[in-house]
């Protein structure tokens, strides 16, 4: 017999989980200390928020399941934003909330997360995959087990226990289990869709992060050379398709490239679409009267397939991966069948954006984002937060890995970058690792900052300060003719704060000085901090949506 917590700490052991992201409490205390027994590093979060977007970050890179820890009442409240995050991210982790005894159960109990209090379990249902409340210790191996084959099956996501701290203690016959085993899931209607594919006068190709979530890389871009399709990209699937390929058109929607918007203006009459809901942050500046004629949309999920754009879609329903890659077997005979050019584009090299600067004052954001393209080296992994300062990088910055750029374009926390970097780099400590933020993102959670300097994660953060929740203030200022509550009248100072936390800080104010900060920065091994102050008045690429 041993205890629940030790079960499952072992359990996460096996799975090569190394590290956890939380802020012990009371009733976490016992899973904290099992899992330290076992080897698994505690990483000690600023907020429990943020313990879960590192979480998610650790799965992202690591490929293995994330866990973050939140104590009851609101240490579990404070996780449900991540966990939102991470389901819009499709990202497999297990958040981990205390409660206190379950013996005391109908008690005045102080954070309380039970349905007599705070129901914690129901809260997060709606949030992840799964959520469950282990009320007894022999309930922990059925409940446990089917938590993470929800977390794995499907399109993956996050799950949620809440284990009252006497549970946690009590003993019961010890478990093990692997990890689910992905079982692909083919569609019937491949030959149809080749058929289709191979038919199109003017096809185009649209990929959204679904791309990222299979792994669907290589499939995709042979897929593209085998039927000479130009590809283009929703922002959150940037980082799915090199932008020097010579199919590349670069990203449509918000931060989209002039290229990819006037191929969609001149007439489509496929649209193949992998792994992506289109949503209003996807496909906005489509207007109707360019509608293609058809669309073959490949999706896990079939929630929204046939709900954005109003013609006949052929809904090619399984993994990704594996219908790409079948597809192409099913399509080995057709040989070169290349009717269209390549139509090389690459992301937006011109300066239109960029507004008039004031040397010396501050930058253009447009220069310090393509300042980057050649200053990181090629296998950084970018991870962009939420923000117009994120929406240059879509229109701006050049993808030279597969998977070298990540950016949620669904539920959209502020800060999650922060944490998805920190995680990422503690499961990589060896790749570099960067993210892309801005002032605002660094008022929500920039205290992360110094969680990466206690966990020796060395993460570049380049911060773009233009003193304001700019990508709100632009829309409301070119849509509504003003704006309320976007600017700060006590700006962030980047450079005091992150330094008070411990990092290396330095601010830069034109692209010299980007240049220098910039030069030899990898490897990392202590977090450091760029501040660029860039143009307030500049209008990033998001006008788009009204």
């Amino acid at each position: 017999m041993q205890t629940v917590a030790a079960i499952l700490a072992k359990q996460l052991k096996e799975w090569g989980v190394t590290h956890a992201f939380g802020i012990p409490g009371k009733a976490v205390v016992p899973l904290i200390l099992a899992a330290d027994n076992e080897g698994i590093s505690f990483v000690l979060s600023k907020h429990e928020g943020a313990a879960g977007y590192e979480a998610a970050g650790y799965s992202l890179m690591s490929k293995k399941i994330g866990v973050a820890i939140g104590t009851s009442g609101p240490g579990a409240t404070n996780l449900l934003t991540a966990a939102a995050q991470a389901k819009a991210s499709n990202i497999p982790m297990i958040i981990f909330t205390g409660h206190p005894a379950v013996k005391a159960a109908g008690q005045p109990l102080s954070q309380d997360s039970s349905p007599f209090g705070t129901d914690v379990t129901d809260m997060f249902a709606s949030v992840t995959k799964y959520s469950a409340r282990i009320e007894r210790p022999d309930l922990a191996e059925p409940i446990f087990r089917h938590a993470v084959e929800e977390a794995f099956r499907g399109v993956k996501g996050p799950v949620h226990l809440s284990i009252p701290a006497d549970v946690l203690v009590d003993q019961t016959e010890p478990f093990t289990f692997s990890l689910p085993e992905e079982e692909p899931l083919l569609s019937s209607r491949l030959d149809e869709a080749a058929g289709q594919i191979q038919h199109a006068e003017r096809p185009l190709l649209l990929l959204g992060k679904g791309v990222h979530s299979a792994g669907a890389y290589k499939e995709v871009e042979q897929f593209a050379e085998r039927f000479q399709i130009p590809v283009i990209t929703t922002p959150g699937g940037k980082g799915t398709f090199l932008s020097r390929h010579p199919l590349s058109l670069g990203a449509f929607g918000l931060g989209g490239t002039d290229a990819a918007h006037d191929y969609v203006k001149n007439g489509v009459d496929t649209l193949i679409v992998c792994g992506s809901s289109l949503s209003d942050m996807s496909i906005p500046g489509w207007k109707k009267e360019d509608y293609p004629e058809h669309v073959i949309h490949f999706d896990l999920n079939a929630s929204f397939v046939g709900r954005a754009i109003s013609v006949p879609t052929m809904p090619v329903i399984g993994d990704l991966k594996a219908n790409l890659a079948e597809l192409l077997q099913k399509t080995d005979y057709l040989g070169d069948t290349a009717r269209r050019q390549p139509v090389y584009s690459g992301e937006e090299a011109a300066s239109s954006d960029t507004s008039e600067t004031s040397p010396g004052k501050w930058l253009s954001s447009v220069d310090a984002v393509k300042t980057l393209n050649y200053m990181l080296p090629e296998n950084t992994t970018l991870f962009g937060d939420d923000g117009s300062h994120t929406f240059y990088a879509i229109k701006h910055y050049e993808i030279k890995k597969h998977g070298g750029f990540y950016f949620d374009d669904v539920f959209g926390a502020m800060g999650h970058g922060i944490g998805y970097a920190i995680g990422a780099k503690t499961a990589a400590p060896d790749q570099p690792i960067a993210c892309l933020t801005g002032d605002g993102c660094l008022f929500m959670h920039g205290a992360e900052i110094g969680t990466a300097v206690e966990s020796g994660a060395g993460v570049l953060f380049i911060v773009l300060n233009n003193q304001a929740l700019d990508m709100v203030d632009k829309g409301m200022k070119v849509h509504l003719g003003r704006s309320i509550g976007t600017r700060y009248s006590s700006p962030l100072q980047v450079k005091e704060f992150a330094s008070s936390l411990g990092a290396d800080a330095v601010t830069v104010r034109s692209t010299e000085e980007l240049e220098q900060a910039l030069a030899g920065v990898f490897p990392l091994s202590h977090p450091y901090v760029i501040e660029v102050l860039v143009d307030p008045e500049e209008i990033p690429p998001t006008m788009r949506r009204g």
